[in-house]
């Protein structure tokens, strides 16, 4: 299979991610639920990976609080800072991991910045809507759709100067940029596991700035005879048993990130959409969202000039992975001006070679004629 679609999920994991998750399956157990072997080793793996995260992500490894996925992360955090009715500001290009459950709490949503590629209009946005009364500021570090790199650095400082809980959601930088609380100050960090830091579906990482208020409660395996949750990191967002095997692969996925380089993955993602992109433009009716840079990652939508989800789909039968539509991302798409159409979204990982951007493209242009 030709794979074009690590934004949503990197399909092609380490070998010593899926080893990870094998080895624990076979010898770990809960941690925190037992002072026996398995057990023991359960908490020596988490507490490993909890450390290489925070080293990873300038970060002390007690403020690394494991999540289902960044969606899990960003509800934890919305909810400790934002009240029903509540002011917050957020950018044009937010997933509807951010969106829902801000509808949910009826809270009341400025969107800074709607021009695709366009920092200043979006510093500009967020310098003008962040008030003495906005309870908290969300942006996301890159857009799921167009790969768009917002200004998050200068929008933490904005946060900072005025007092303002800042959510950062690095769900498309973790692992392809630096992110962390030295990079960018905030009050909570999200991100999955499974996308850019190869690592296991279930998987993700909630970097806490401040304490959060718990979204579930139950046991942590300390302060049993408590009836409230823990009031320290990480127990506090940790309610219930662990994925150990999640955790244990997404380590190594971690591991792996750091060996390659975050400039290098960049880098090779970015060239792969730069030959796509530079071949579909010369196609009738395509129309590549490509930006110079230092604006864009290697995310690559395009508008295909059909019907986008039929489009996906001949693709699919001949074997390639692509996204099509809105990306649950309606508002980057109304940003953007392609809410009526959607887009298809190319996204290479690591594992992606130039023989298969060859090779796709190859396919689109026999479709084409």
């Amino acid at each position: 299979m030709i794979y074009f679609d690590n934004a949503a999920t990197s399909f092609l994991k380490p070998p010593c991610v899926k080893n990870a998750v094998r080895r624990a399956m076979e010898e770990c157990a809960s941690p925190g639920r037992g002072g026996h072997g398995p057990a023991d080793r359960g908490a020596e793996k988490v507490y490993a990976c909890r450390e290489l995260a925070g080293e990873f992500f300038s970060c002390q490894p007690e403020q690394v609080v494991f999540t289902m996925n960044a969606t899990h992360g960003l509800n934890m955090a919305i909810s400790s800072l934002v009240s029903p009715g509540g002011r917050v500001v957020i950018s044009g290009f937010e997933h509807n991991a951010v969106l829902r459950p801000l509808h949910a709490l009826d809270a009341e949503i400025h969107v800074a910045g709607k021009k695709l590629f366009d920092p200043a209009n979006t510093l500009e946005g967020f310098a003008r809507l962040i008030t003495e009364d906005t309870q908290c500021v969300i942006c996301t570090h890159v857009s799921n759709v167009f790969g768009y790199i917002l200004p998050v650095k200068e929008i933490s400082a904005l946060c900072r100067e005025r007092d303002v809980p800042f959510i950062l959601d690095a769900s498309q930088s973790a692992g392809v940029l630096p992110v962390g609380f030295r990079e960018t100050p905030a009050d909570f960090i999200a991100m999955p596991g499974h996308k850019g830091l190869y690592g296991p579906q279930g998987t993700g990482l909630l970097l806490c700035g401040r304490l959060p208020k718990p979204l579930i409660c139950g046991g942590t395996g300390s302060l049993s005879r408590e009836k409230e949750m823990p009031d320290f990191l990480p127990d506090r967002g940790e309610a219930g048993t662990q994925n150990v095997p999640g955790i244990c692969g997404l380590a190594m996925g971690i591991r792996f990130v750091k060996k390659q380089g975050l400039h290098r993955i960049f880098q090779h993602e970015r060239r792969l959409c730069k030959i796509l992109a530079s071949d579909l433009n010369d196609l009738p009716g395509y129309k590549p969202f490509l930006a110079p840079d230092p604006l864009q990652t290697g995310v690559l939508s395009v508008a295909v000039g059909e019907d986008c989800e039929s489009f996906a789909q001949w693709l699919a039968e001949r074997d390639v992975a692509v996204r099509a539509g809105l990306h649950c991302a309606p508002l980057a798409h109304e940003s953007a001006g392609t809410l009526e159409t959607g887009t298809v979204r190319f996204s290479p990982s690591i594992f992606t070679t130039q023989e298969q951007a060859r090779e796709l493209l190859w396919l689109i242009r026999r479709k084409s004629r």
